[in-house]
């Protein structure tokens, strides 16, 4: 039987579990440093939209990404196909859409379907969590958000329980999101909330960055950039032509990826700075579940500026569809059906 969770059972099961998504995101990394998971680089099939309006959208390349992984501690095999569709804007629908399919490692049988919007976001601010978690000084105090769509509220909720921040820094290019978004951390977790005017301001206070918007072009800018800083690089596209950080702030920061062959193949973060001649393939070879076994140090000095490369990789997707078909069965939610019936 083939178990199927939609975006609303998936937000229900994972509504209380923030620790175990970010102690499974973890894992799944530390088990990739050890060679007990796979996961490839995903191949990405480009089609051009013909139909696609609206300024800057018209023809826009669409491009569909099959991100695949293996475990064999979670019995899984699961591939992502992820559509990044721009031309979606113009139409009022998501520019993202993905779903998620599990097949049982020993028998090969379709184990289930998941939405993968809401999988997504929190596995992605898990990811975060975990990359802060190992990376930035422990007396970090001001927590800096630019973007402040869904996955800044997925990083709010993993990053803020349990640690010791204190302000919360918050710009959008929208400024009416920015007042809700710092309203909804005061009211939820009763931390100040400021919001700033330009992402500058955020930059230059904030001991832990994170930039989370589906920028093409860097608004983040290395002299803006203090001593002992880490940067959650999150928000754009698996796309090697977008990126949130410039070259000049990329190159004072140690770089630190999910996974090295999918940021080689999809960040512009780091493959354009590559292509510039400014940085080698060397700068960016650390990962992050090499990290957490101690294969390489974590923050090495108190005014070291540390970079988190976050592309997103099918492993998150594993370990949080492995945590979601346990607890669905555990709670006897979902939907079964018999795909070969």
């Amino acid at each position: 039987m083939t178990l199927i969770l939609t975006r609303s059972v998936i937000r229900t099961l994972l509504a209380d579990a923030v620790e175990d998504v970010e102690h499974a995101v973890a894992r799944a990394h530390r088990e990739l440093a050890v060679g007990q998971a796979k996961l490839p680089a995903p191949p990405a099939m480009r089609l051009r939209d013909e139909e696609g309006t609206g300024e800057g959208n018209a023809g826009a390349d669409g491009a569909f990404l099959a991100m695949a992984a293996a475990s064999a501690p979670d019995r899984l095999a699961t591939v992502k196909l992820l559509a990044d569709l721009p031309a979606n804007r113009a139409r009022g629908l998501p520019v993202q859409r993905s779903a998620v399919l599990a097949v049982d490692a020993r028998t090969g049988a379709c184990a289930a379907l998941l939405d993968g919007a809401e999988l997504t976001r929190i596995r992605t601010a898990a990811a975060t969590a975990v990359a802060t978690r190992a990376l930035a000084r422990p007396d970090a105090r001001t927590l800096g958000l630019l973007g402040t769509g869904p996955l800044a509220r997925a990083h709010v909720r993993a990053l803020l329980p349990g640690r010791p921040y204190e302000h919360v820094l918050i710009w959008g290019r929208t400024p009416a999101n920015a007042q809700a978004l710092a309203g909804w951390v005061t009211s939820e977790l009763g931390l100040p909330a400021k919001v700033f005017a330009d992402p500058r301001s955020v930059t230059e206070h904030a001991d832990v960055l994170c930039t989370l918007t589906p920028a093409r072009d860097p608004f983040v800018h290395g002299p803006w950039l203090k001593p002992g800083q880490h940067i959650n690089a999150v928000g754009a596209p698996p796309r090697p032509d977008h990126r949130e950080l410039d070259t000049a702030a990329v190159l004072r920061c140690r770089i630190v990826v999910d996974a090295y062959e999918t940021a080689r193949a999809k960040s512009g973060e780091v493959l354009i700075p590559l292509a510039e001649g400014a940085l080698g393939e060397e700068d960016f070879r650390t990962e992050l579940g090499s990290v957490l076994t101690g294969e390489v140090p974590g923050r090495t000095a108190d005014d070291e500026l540390t970079l988190f490369n976050s592309v997103g990789v099918g492993l998150q997707d594993l370990a949080v569809a492995r945590l979601l078909i346990d607890r669905a069965g555990e709670r006897g939610l979902g939907l079964t059906v018999d795909l070969a019936g």
